[in-house]
């Protein structure tokens, strides 16, 4: 029998099924079974300190612990507040969440916000998230670094080594301040929106970048500045190709930053989507980052608030449901996940299944 003090009741009775409610983890639905798997595993392999994976790494421990609590676990659980703990020991007097010599200080800081908001009950971390949010904002690519708004780095967010900002970074940094508490009519949100909307292939009165043009398909890349970037390669002429993971992440940013439904750029990035719906891999890079697709896939149905998705050959997608059937799939009989495309941290089980947790909980 599995038994961890402090689980929620529904969590309990899935890993205790047979014990305590009298049926099999065969009888229970797809969904309760995996997440209860996945809760005993990660339970298993969290470390003395509170961290997974190394403690040096903040950004491992701070998905985890949120995936936790988004799969219905309490902040006073004796996993996730070892977790609280171990992030909370690493806030800076500059108010940031990360290690010595880190270089991923906008993301870290960014996951740590967002598991202080969800487990702020009591309002016990405003003062931490205030000085967090105080940090990201010196992050952001502004004129304190000497640019201006025509700047394809104009209001995103990047890696503590500041060589340029991207749109993955910027999708943290958005739903961090987000959770924060930051309102989409802040002056650092409508400079995100404008980084964002130049990282879309798409020509449009908000895109002027070399890029927007040459493939003007509705998908999102990489990042504009710099040079721009696309990780999934360019074409002949120099077009940055669109792909799945950052498409999702933009078309979510832009509605988090509070754009409509119908404006054109939500309208085209849709129109990627109904031209590229798949689970089977993330389009454009195939099995690379495949899980950070399924998390970031989760989260913008989600937002989009639609049960059922419908593709550009007019067939109805229950997303939900195939979403759950997918990961069910890949769940490997210790509960974890694991990509064999090991780019990204993605061979990394913890990481993995934090992902995978946080993409089921938009399936509930």
């Amino acid at each position: 029998m599995f038994r961890f003090p402090g689980m929620t009741r529904p969590v309990v009775c899935a890993l205790t099924a047979i014990t305590l409610c009298g049926v099999s983890l065969a009888d229970e639905s797809p969904l309760a079974g995996m997440r209860a798997r996945s809760i005993r595993f990660l339970r298993m392999t969290q470390a003395k300190d509170g961290s997974w994976t190394e403690s040096e790494l903040v950004g491992v421990t701070g998905l985890v612990t949120r995936s936790l609590l988004a799969s219905g676990l309490k902040p006073d659980d004796p996993t996730v507040a070892r977790g609280i703990a171990n992030l909370l020991s690493h806030q800076k007097r500059d108010g940031g969440f990360y290690t010595k010599d880190s270089l991923q200080r906008n993301y870290e800081t960014c996951i740590t916000i967002m598991v202080l908001a969800a487990a702020n009950e009591e309002g016990q971390y405003d003062e931490r998230i205030k000085r967090a949010e105080g940090f990201l904002r010196e992050l952001q690519w502004d004129q304190g670094e000497g640019i201006e708004s025509s700047d394809p780095a104009w209001g995103g967010g990047g890696y503590g080594k500041h060589e340029r900002p991207d749109l993955s970074n910027t999708q943290y940094l958005l739903e961090a301040l987000t959770a924060a508490g930051v309102k989409s009519d802040d002056p650092a949100m409508q400079r995100i929106k404008v980084f964002v909307s130049r990282t879309q292939n798409f020509e449009s009165e908000a895109n002027n970048t070399p890029f927007a043009g040459k493939i003007n398909d509705g998908g999102f890349y990489y990042t504009p500045a710099a040079g721009g970037e696309s990780k999934a390669g360019v074409t002949e002429d120099g077009g940055l190709r669109s792909y799945g993971s950052m498409t999702y992440a933009g078309l979510k940013s832009l509605i988090y930053a509070g754009l409509s439904k119908d404006d054109p750029r939500i309208v085209a990035a849709r129109n990627w989507i109904r031209q590229n719906y798949t689970l089977s891999e993330n389009p454009g890079m195939g099995a690379q980052g495949l899980y950070y697709y399924f998390h970031t896939f989760g989260k913008t149905m989600d937002t989009l608030g639609d049960d059922e998705f419908v593709d550009a050959q007019g067939n109805k997608h229950d997303w939900k449901a195939e979403l759950i059937s997918r990961l069910q799939q890949l769940q490997r009989p210790n509960g974890s996940w694991l990509n064999p495309q090991d780019r990204w941290y993605e061979g990394d089980p913890n990481l993995v299944s934090a992902y995978c947790l946080l993409a089921l909980s938009h399936c509930d």
